[in-house]
């Protein structure tokens, strides 16, 4: 049986292996596809092509949103994201510079505890990709603060954390239309990650659904059988598609492998192919 993996990030956000690497580590596993879908961007997505031509593996060019539930933050992917993006490019600017607020604010209030650590030093942590949180822990660590990036999260940067800042996020529905509106397949990611009730989960899917939502993220390295089985009922009652992904961040997520998330994980290519399928019945390309 082939495989697939349809949500994986790069360093054009917060992972730590280049496009081109990730691309070429998905062939080398014996992956039929990969998507790349980096946080607020787009920018890896040509490289990661490029490299999907080279050694003969699909990509599938993607990104995640992030909107905000009273159960805290539900992703979005897109996928099939079309090279003139639209409105979409313009709100994924907005949320960069969003993105690069809250980071500076978040340096302050490391500062403020006593911490020596400068924006500029996150800046060349994170070098060409887009600056996030796991760059201000890669600092902490390196200078003694944190013993590792969980550490880091845990006292700091996290929820709750002493220097945590809130993010501007778009809001559910808004992020699935503009997915839509640009041509991609817009699909809830692991969706029982949200610490939500059952009841309240069901009705936002439904809510997504009536916004132009495709799919469910059923396969994912932290769901277990049972929230598995969830997201496949949830579909089916909803008529969506399910998808599935590692979340690979590389060196940023220890224990998640391409393909295979913590070691049982493994989306089948008829994923792929039925996400195609209701494209085609769209009239949307592939």
């Amino acid at each position: 049986m082939e495989y697939v993996d349809l949500h994986t990030h790069s360093t054009a956000s917060d992972g730590t292996e280049t496009p081109e690497a990730l691309v070429r580590a998905a062939a080398a596993c014996g992956l039929k596809a990969v998507a790349l879908t980096d946080h607020d961007t787009a920018a890896g997505l040509d490289e990661a092509e490029a490299a999907g031509h080279a050694c003969g593996i699909r990509v599938v060019r993607g990104c995640e949103l992030a909107a905000r539930t009273p159960y805290g933050e539900a992703h979005i992917l897109g996928l099939w994201l079309p090279r003139d993006l639209g409105r979409l490019g313009s709100a994924l600017e907005a949320l960069r510079e969003k993105r690069a607020l809250r980071n500076m604010r978040m340096v302050e209030k490391l500062c403020g505890l006593g911490l020596d650590i400068s924006c500029e030093e996150v800046l060349r942590e994170a070098g060409e990709g887009s600056v996030g949180r796991p760059h201000m822990a890669a600092v902490l660590v390196r200078k003694g603060y944190a013993h590792s990036v969980r550490e880091a999260f845990a006292r700091y940067l996290g929820y709750g954390g002493a220097a945590f800042v809130e993010r501007e996020v778009l809001e559910p529905a808004q992020a699935v239309q503009l997915l839509c509106e640009a041509g991609a397949t817009a699909v809830l990611a692991h969706p029982c990650l949200l610490p939500c009730p059952r009841d309240w989960l069901e009705g936002f899917v439904r809510e997504l659904a009536g916004a132009g939502l495709t799919g469910l993220e059923a396969y994912h390295s932290e769901h277990d059988a049972a929230q598995t089985r969830q997201c496949v009922e949830l579909a089916g009652k909803y008529g969506l598609e399910l998808s599935g992904g590692s979340d690979f961040h590389g060196g940023n997520k220890p224990g998640i492998r391409l393909g295979v998330g913590r070691g049982g994980l493994r989306v089948p290519a008829f994923v792929l192919e039925r996400l195609l399928a209701r494209r085609a019945r769209l009239g949307l390309p592939a």
